[in-house]
């Protein structure tokens, strides 16, 4: 089983170097999952490619209009997938949402611009609303960049190493332990004994000693 998104924005052009490059791109070069980006222009029907105006009840900023994006999804949408919104005041992101919609067949995400959209597409054509944090960014497909990396890797084959997957920051309770590599010293600063003992027992137990030290300093809240 093979994961398509389809990725709908006003600006396609910002996601052409990231598709292209790292671990995702040899991902999507390899077929082992697929990336569509839509310029939601493609579906406004005036002259001058309208997909924005103003709110009603006013206010500053622009908001997406509705008939664009339902004419894009209905259009792209196939039975099963998985519509979503990134947006600041969505559910926070977190590794289980990424592994989740890494099962499903299709996904596709609507980059929020300006002012947001019109409350009718949130209320009929989206299943779910993402935010990546609590900030706001110049439009969502920053946003769904994020998204799609974080997914992507926890598809079969993309990472290359799969047990990259269980040692990271977010896979548990604690934040992820330090890491060293050759030289064992430099510049006077020495790589811990223990790493270099062979002795994978205390190797895994001082690791996690730093995880529980840095998770505590850093995110006490993850301890709770």
């Amino acid at each position: 089983m093979r994961l398509h998104i389809d990725i709908l924005t006003l600006f396609p052009g910002m996601l052409d170097g990231f598709l292209a490059e790292s671990i995702l791109g040899k991902g999507l070069e390899r077929g082992l999952l697929s990336v569509k980006v839509h310029d939601l222009r493609n579906w406004t029907t005036d002259k001058h490619r309208t997909a924005d105006d103003r709110p009603f009840g006013g206010g500053a900023g622009m908001v997406l209009k509705p008939e664009p994006v339902f004419a894009a999804i209905e259009q792209l949408q196939t039975p099963g997938c998985r519509r979503i919104y990134l947006t600041p005041d969505g559910v926070p992101f977190s590794t289980a949402t990424a592994q989740r919609l890494s099962g499903e067949k299709h996904l596709i995400f609507l980059s929020g611009h300006y002012e947001g959209i019109d409350q009718r597409i949130r209320d009929q054509v989206i299943d779910e609303e993402i935010s990546i944090g609590d900030y706001v960014l110049t439009n969502g497909t920053i946003a769904a960049a994020v998204v799609l990396d974080a997914v992507s890797r926890f598809i079969p084959g993309v990472l290359g190493e799969e047990k990259s997957l269980t040692h990271e920051s977010f896979t548990s309770t604690f934040l992820d332990f330090p890491q060293y590599t050759r030289p064992a010293e430099f510049r006077g600063m020495s790589v811990p004994e223990v790493l270099l003992s062979g002795n994978h027992g205390e190797i895994e137990k001082w690791r996690h000693a730093r995880q529980v030290e840095k998770t505590r300093q850093v995110r006490p809240d993850l301890l709770k």
